[in-house]
């Protein structure tokens, strides 16, 4: 008895961990699942295992463009990252920083930038507030954790993803030749036919 508790526990845990991605269950004793309310056919069955299927593959497809937004962001996180350090650096000195700031594709204007301890970050949405460097690089510096965290997260739920696919392919190719020899017993002049 605890030993059930303690593997459902460990089911409702793993559900929660994969944004919800409900767990495919493997059909052990196709006969038995057959009989449960609702599996009427094995044709209706196998419709639902399809659905379920879409509705994987459509997590998939969401979860890997969250994937490339988060890969594109990361190095975007980390390049301001490298500015704001070497800023700190200048806000010192009494020299201006020569930089170049992209006015349109492939054309930059030539800037010299005071010293200074403000910068301005863009929130998205366009919206930018302005912060103090050591502000603006703590901040940084926590969205990278949070961003390379949320990355190893994705992958984990898309390997997680991958194997309910597995599962779900298994079942319905069960289901399918259990169908087959359920037809094959009950009409077995085809079968003799075929011989």
């Amino acid at each position: 008895m605890a030993a059930t508790t303690e593997s459902s526990n460990a089911g409702a845990g793993s559900k929660r961990k994969h944004l919800g991605i409900p767990e495919a269950v493997f059909v052990e004793d196709v006969e038995a699942f057959m009989k449960l309310p609702g599996n009427d056919t094995a044709d209706a069955v196998l419709r639902k295992l399809d659905e379920q299927y879409q509705k994987y593959k459509f997590m998939e497809l969401n979860l890997a463009q969250k994937k490339l937004r988060l890969r594109s962001q990361i190095p975007q996180i980390k390049q301001t990252l490298e500015i704001l350090r070497h800023m700190q650096k200048k806000k010192e000195t009494t020299d201006p920083m020569e930089t170049r700031f992209l006015l349109a594709d492939n054309l930059y204007c030539k800037a010299l930038v005071p010293p200074t301890d403000k910068v301005c970050l863009w929130l998205g949405a366009n919206v930018m507030l302005e912060y103090d460097i050591d502000e603006a690089q703590a901040l940084l510096e926590k969205n990278l954790a949070t961003a390379t965290r949320n990355l190893d997260s994705l992958e984990e739920d898309l390997d997680f993803l991958r194997d309910q696919f597995t599962t779900t392919e298994v079942n319905m190719a069960r289901v399918y030749n259990w169908d087959v020899k359920r037809r094959n017993k009950d009409n077995p002049s085809k079968s003799s036919d075929k011989s």
